[in-house]
């Protein structure tokens, strides 16, 4: 059987057997791939605790006909050790790697810019950089960006008039001008379209100083339009922890 090597972010695992686990991981060269984990159930497993959620490892596999199987595994960074110590991290990792899996639909295919998106999101969560609620939401939005679902907080998303525009549509792109506008479009304050827009392009000072109640109206268009481009729903956002104990 080929051998291969490659850095991976485990997104999730399940149980296979009585003592094996598949993990799911998105992997730097080879995109999503799944593989089977032997004997990690195990207390004498050496590698059952780098094999977990939001771990990034160094792995080297087998290739299977229809699953890898994973031959050695060497811990790169142990996020999943920092994030579980905080609910809000663990709930914000956990929805940033769902929606990691959900949207990388095919396994093998590379995926490079979202692998390194999401290395970036759960280092500044297990570094606590910023508010998590904060880099959860600025990861949702660079992953749609990237996968071709990249939302307008400025001028129009039906006819590209130049803005602000004070309404937004999650099925029609983000922001719409007044003669754009359906009825019963959501009509978000301008500092809401302004964090928007910081989380989308990285300025994490005009982010980090946002208020709570911005934060938590741009948290639910974010939420909306996500689940809406992915066609279904991200279990782990409703689980999200949007308190402030979370912090720097």
């Amino acid at each position: 059987m080929p051998l291969y090597r490659d850095d991976a972010i485990v997104l999730r695992t399940h149980k296979l057997g009585e003592a094996d686990r598949i993990v799911t991981m998105l992997t730097r060269r080879h995109g999503k791939v799944r593989a089977v984990a032997k004997g990690v159930r195990r207390t004498s497993s050496r590698i059952g605790s780098r094999m977990e959620p939001f771990m990034l490892v160094d792995v080297q596999l087998y290739e299977g006909r229809n699953l890898d199987i994973v031959s050695q595994v060497e811990t790169k960074e142990p996020y999943a050790r920092r994030i579980a110590e905080d609910y809000a991290l663990f709930t914000s990792a956990t929805a940033m790697v769902e929606t990691a899996d959900k949207l990388v639909d095919h396994e093998r295919e590379p995926a490079w810019e979202q692998y390194r998106l999401l290395h970036g999101a759960l280092g500044a969560l297990s570094r606590r950089e910023h508010e998590p609620g904060l880099v959860l939401d600025s990861f949702l939005l660079r992953s749609l960006a990237l996968a071709g679902y990249e939302p307008s907080f400025s001028d129009c998303a039906s006819c590209g008039r130049p803005g602000p525009h004070r309404a937004f549509v999650v099925g029609g792109g983000g922001a719409v001008c007044e003669t754009c506008r359906p009825p019963g479009a959501a009509a978000p304050a301008p500092e809401t379209f302004s964090l928007l827009e910081a989380l989308l392009s990285g300025d994490w000072p005009t982010a980090d100083a946002s208020e709570t109640r911005h934060r938590r109206d741009a948290a639910g268009l974010i939420a909306a339009y996500t689940q809406f481009h992915l066609e279904r729903k991200v279990r782990s956002l409703g689980h999200v922890d949007r308190s402030e104990a979370g912090a720097p």
